[in-house]
C-alpha cells in the first residue's frame, strides 16, 4: 500500500495531500463567499457556506473514488455524475429553505443562489478546477457586494436591506 495514496485503512484513487488540499480550497473559496454574506446579512454567512461547500466537494471526491473502486473491481460501469447530481439537489434544498416570502416580497434568494454556488465552487474545486471555482467565487463576491450598492442605491433608490 503505498502512503500517498492511503486514506486510513483505504486505498484511494487520489493521493490523501491531494484530497486534503481540495477540501482546504473549497473550504477558503465558500468562505469567500460567506464573508460577503456575513458581513451584509444575518443569514446563511461565514460558516454555512464553508460547509455546504466543503461538503460538495467531499461528496463528489467520494462519489469519484467509490468510482475507482467499483470500476478497478468489476465489470460494471458506475455513473459518479449520479452523486453529483445528488449533491446539486440537497444543496439547492438548503438554499430553498433560506427563501421565504414577507407580504409581497421574496427574501433568501441570493442567500440561496450562494448557497447553490457554494456547492457547485466546491465540486469545481474537488475535481481539481481551482481556476474555475476560484474565478466563480470571486465573480461571487463582486455580484453579491457590488451590485448590491448599484440595485440598492441606482436602481431602487433606497437604503441597503439584507437579501
Amino acid at each position: 500500500m503505498d502512503i500517498g495514496t492511503s486514506i486510513g485503512w483505504v486505498d484511494s484513487h487520489l493521493p490523501a495531500h491531494i484530497i486534503a488540499i481540495r477540501l482546504a480550497i473549497a473550504a477558503i473559496l465558500g468562505a469567500l463567499i460567506g464573508f460577503e454574506r456575513e458581513v451584509n446579512t444575518a443569514e446563511a454567512g461565514l460558516r454555512t457556506h464553508i460547509l455546504v461547500s466543503v461538503a460538495a466537494a467531499l461528496f463528489t471526491i467520494l462519489a469519484f473514488e467509490i468510482f475507482h473502486t467499483i470500476q478497478g473491481a468489476s465489470q460494471t460501469n458506475p455513473d459518479p455524475i449520479r452523486a453529483v447530481e445528488a449533491v446539486t439537489a440537497g444543496i439547492a434544498f438548503l438554499g430553498a429553505g433560506a427563501i421565504f416570502r414577507s407580504g409581497a416580497g421574496v427574501q433568501g434568494l441570493t442567500t440561496g443562489a450562494g448557497m447553490w454556488l457554494a456547492g457547485a465552487v466546491g465540486v469545481a474545486t474537488s475535481l481539481g478546477y481551482y481556476l474555475i471555482a476560484a474565478g466563480v467565487a470571486l465573480l461571487a463576491v463582486i455580484v453579491m457586494a457590488a451590485l448590491r450598492a448599484f440595485a440598492h442605491h441606482i436602481v431602487r433608490g433606497n437604503e441597503p436591506k439584507p437579501d
